[in-house]
């Protein structure tokens, strides 16, 4: 294959980004500042995971469209505020027509943030999230050549399970890994492939 030719979109600015990052602004502001940066602090990845669940059947730019919705909703995704939500909490967030309205979304994420406060005594949702990070990333030309799931996602689908998370199935957590830096899945010739500081360049 030839530049150009290898899956990527040149945008009006000269950059080049994969299709689903071109046309959007919103995604193209999301895929130029913070998609596949490293996220290494537990009230970031616990936001990560719950965005990524409440994403499932529904296109990204919703959730990123209801973002700043959702942070109102869920204190900031503040672990310990939204650990101690009550029903009554659960209900109210249902009649929120800012977030995604889906009771066993909303309750997961009110049970992700109780698992996330009990991880802090075995080390922290961080250090056991990242513990998944494969010894190699992804290398691919176009859209197509991506995965959606990892053994390393299918294994951090299975170790969170266990410690009591929920809607984190093996396609979410890959989409997560991608999303916080644990992978590298820009398109080789995407201006932002090697950009997280995760991954040697000489590996693409």
């Amino acid at each position: 294959m030839t530049p150009g030719s290898i899956g990527t979109v040149i945008g009006d600015d000269g950059l080049a980004r994969p299709p689903w990052a071109s046309v959007d602004p919103l995604l193209r502001e999301y895929y130029d500042t913070e998609w596949g940066l490293p996220v290494r602090d537990e009230q970031g990845l616990y936001e990560r995971i719950c965005l990524e669940g409440f994403q499932a059947g529904l296109s990204w730019a919703t959730i990123l469209r209801k973002r700043p919705a959702f942070r109102a909703a869920f204190h900031d995704f503040r672990p310990d505020a939204v650990a101690a939500f009550t029903d009554d909490d659960a209900e109210r967030l249902l009649q929120d027509a800012g977030i995604v309205r889906n009771r066993l979304k909303i309750r997961a994420a009110i049970t992700n943030a109780r698992a996330t406060v009990a991880l802090r005594s075995e080390g922290g949702l961080v250090d056991f999230v990242w513990q998944f990070q494969p010894e190699a990333t992804p290398e691919p030309y176009v859209h197509a050549d991506v995965p959606t799931q990892s053994p390393e996602s299918v294994a951090l689908s299975k170790a969170l399970r266990k410690k009591g998370f929920s809607f984190v199935g093996p396609t979410t957590m890959f989409a997560l890994m991608e999303a916080i830096g644990m992978i590298d899945t820009h398109l080789v010739d995407s201006h932002r492939r090697d950009s997280s500081g995760v991954w040697p360049s000489s590996q693409a």
